[in-house]
């Protein structure tokens, strides 16, 4: 069992950064693939970026590419999200999530077990 926690989320004008975090309980966190899913209200909750174990290899959604950085201290079982010039569609609750997938990259939401509770990020035009 993984229990994840997020925070770091926020109201933010368009074109600022927030830095999300997911702290993960378990011995062998760096054993598992890490991703950030978003969903605003409304829509389907969406892939964002993903990390593998190691942190050696990461994707990510083409509307964040160039923006969002997602990383991992596997020293401290996190995982992050850095996201710069933000803009108001990025509004959405951002949700952790992680597993032990045997394909890369994983994009598909059912594909992952363990799940934050999410995090709120607002942003204001």
């Amino acid at each position: 069992q993984v229990q994840l926690v997020e925070s770091g989320g926020g109201l933010v004008q368009a074109g600022g950064s927030l830095r999300l975090s997911c702290a993960a309980s378990g011995r062998t966190f760096r054993s598992y693939a890490a991703a950030w899913f978003r969903q605003a209200p409304g829509k389907e909750r969406e892939f964002v970026a993903t990390v593998s174990g190691g942190g050696a290899y990461t994707d990510y959604a083409d509307s964040v590419k160039g923006r969002f950085t997602i990383s991992r201290d596997n020293a401290k079982n996190t995982v992050y999200l850095q996201m710069n010039s933000l803009r108001p569609e990025d509004t959405a609750v951002y949700y952790c999530a992680v597993d032990q997938v045997t394909a890369w990259p994983v994009r598909n939401r059912y594909e992952y077990d363990y799940w934050g509770q999410g995090t709120q990020v607002t942003v204001s035009s």
